[in-house]
């Protein structure tokens, strides 16, 4: 029996077979052998806290409680934020969004999920 690669995301090595997927237990990322265009190193490509690709427009969750930069409040889990903006921002945060309560942010596509 051949062996299977491992995760392109997370490089777990349990990976398993469904139909013509490949299926990532520990991150639930989901790829074609093969596919070059869906790895997460692909040039422009920005994924969610879960592998999924994120588009200029999208609604994301917050998934994570995040202690927000020269604020007393905590940016907290659950916090659905409309309309972003994907743009290089500084120290690696690489969404841009308004946050009601908060205003404009950079955060992080790690933190989120899309809804």
């Amino acid at each position: 029996m051949d062996e299977l690669p491992p995760c392109p995301q997370c490089h777990c090595v349990n990976t398993y077979p469904m139909g013509t997927l490949l299926i990532c237990p520990e991150c639930a990322f989901e790829w074609v052998v093969g596919d070059e265009s869906e790895s997460p190193a692909a040039e422009g490509v920005i994924r969610d806290a879960v592998g999924n690709i994120l588009a200029d427009g999208d609604t994301v969750t917050i998934v994570k409680d995040m202690k927000v930069k020269g604020s007393s409040k905590t940016l907290k889990v659950g916090t659905r934020v409309s309309n972003i903006r994907l743009v290089p921002g500084p120290g690696g945060h690489d969404v841009e969004a308004k946050v009601d309560g908060f205003g404009p942010l950079y955060l992080k596509s790690s933190i989120m999920k899309k809804a």
